[in-house]
């Protein structure tokens, strides 16, 4: 009984449609902000190095360096206060937090972009079949002038 009003009342509280976002994505995050009786939007960027919780109290941790000094912010994903959320790009991974990057500095913060369009794989696998003919085709021309 009682899961299943938790349940409604998460679905209340819950947003209709969020971004799909992974941990490693740079994002912007727009926020509401509230100076007095005015209400303004305030863009956050940066990298996702994890995300905690379900439903309705899930977050994420967004990081971004701000003169050469390491800022990071946890949102709530389903807040009101938050307008938006954009994906600038994705970032290649392969762990479920991205805790290592608040030891590193400089270019080693950086992350290899995945590419996840459906037509840029085929372009690199026929890419990747292309040099692999010309490799097989030079150790043949190599073993024949032998």
């Amino acid at each position: 009984m009682q899961n299943r009003l938790m349940g409604v009342v998460e679905q209340a509280t819950m947003k209709s449609s969020t971004p799909p976002f992974d941990i490693g994505d740079t994002v912007d995050v727009h926020v509401r902000i509230l100076e007095g009786d005015k209400e303004r939007i305030q863009i956050f960027n940066g990298v996702v190095i994890g995300r905690s919780g379900s439903g309705s109290r899930e977050m994420f941790i967004v990081r971004r360096i701000v003169q050469g000094e390491g800022v990071e912010r946890k949102f709530p994903l389903h807040s009101p206060r938050i307008a938006d959320i954009i994906v600038k790009r994705s970032g290649k991974v392969r762990r479920a937090k991205l805790y290592y990057l608040r030891q590193r500095s400089g270019k080693s913060v950086r992350l290899k972009e995945r590419f996840s369009s459906t037509g840029t794989s085929t372009e690199a696998k026929a890419a990747k079949a292309e040099r692999r003919a010309a490799r097989v085709a030079k150790k043949e021309k190599a073993k024949a002038g032998v």
